[in-house]
């Protein structure tokens, strides 16, 4: 009887063989993902929701309430990856958080919040970075794309040398490690992830000048694919392999996505806001990291 071992495989076969191996290793790391696996719908009475076989996670907001999920796990350094589209249309007043925070009056926290707009106007990404419970550190952006069209990949990568958030793989913003000049920065307290969706028309679309349109209720973003990059670094676990990204940080090309991203679309820094602090401006805008 002939061994398999000698089996002739043509090589258009052998081709196909090997992107169906390619394709199922691909599902089985990116596909599939069950939301129930890693988060809580914490607040909201209802209006989270974890969908299409857990892989799909919706949060929403109606003029009784909004909605909030946080992570089971915390993490001490991570690379979180999320697919998220945001409130579609008329999204002035809302806004949509996502952030990694540790908890109680000294936390540590990174944090993304998605301030909505009119229809056809564009929404406002707000960044901050709070260490030992102060903030104050604010970078605001507008983007490239509508992210009420579509899901774009957010990101924060947090080690002990940078913080990187990035839309797309595209970055825009790092606040770096200067402890050595005495600019503080998160790293060692552990922080869950969490993100949320609330009616802020005091202050998020022009300051408060457009209010909420509660016609146009309910407002809802969509989160999908999640990833935290080595989830063995999750606290707890074992961490042997968050070497690759526990030395990240950008590369030159990275640097010049950022310096494109901060030329055009930058819209407030607070290292140059000379009027807000009189005192002098906080000792990391003076080593050229914002």
């Amino acid at each position: 009887m002939a061994s398999f071992s000698y089996l002739y495989v043509p090589k258009y076969l052998s081709f196909f063989i090997h992107a169906i191996i390619i394709y199922i290793f691909i599902f089985s790391v990116y596909g599939n993902y069950n939301f129930n696996q890693d988060f809580d719908i914490t607040w909201g009475d209802g209006r989270g929701k974890i969908a299409d076989n857990g892989e799909l996670l919706t949060l929403t907001l109606d003029n009784s309430s909004g909605s909030g999920f946080q992570s089971k796990k915390e993490y001490l350094f991570c690379k979180i990856d999320m697919k998220i589209k945001l409130v579609p249309r008329n999204s002035a007043g809302t806004v949509t958080a996502f952030f990694l925070s540790s908890e109680g009056p000294t936390h540590d926290e990174i944090d993304y919040e998605f301030l909505g707009n009119l229809s056809g106007e564009p929404y406002t990404v707000h960044t901050n970075v709070y260490t030992q419970g102060k903030g104050d550190r604010e970078q605001q952006f507008h983007l490239w794309f509508d992210p009420r069209d579509d899901f774009h990949t957010y990101s924060i990568l947090w080690n002990p040398q940078t913080i990187v958030f990035s839309i797309d793989e595209v970055p825009i913003r790092e606040f770096k490690n200067l402890g050595q000049h005495g600019v503080q920065f998160p790293n060692n307290q552990p922080m869950k992830l969490y993100s949320s969706i609330w009616d802020a028309d005091q202050w998020a679309t022009r300051g408060g000048l457009i209010k909420t349109d509660w016609s146009q209720a309910p407002f809802t973003s969509s989160y999908k694919n999640f990833n935290a990059s080595n989830d063995g670094c999750a606290v707890g676990l074992g961490n042997t392999s968050c070497e690759s990204w526990m030395s990240q940080k950008l590369d030159p090309f990275g640097e010049e996505k950022l310096k494109w991203v901060k030329k055009n679309y930058m819209i407030y820094n607070y290292c140059t806001d000379i009027n807000r602090f009189p005192q002098g401006l906080p000792p990391e805008c003076n080593e050229e990291q914002q």
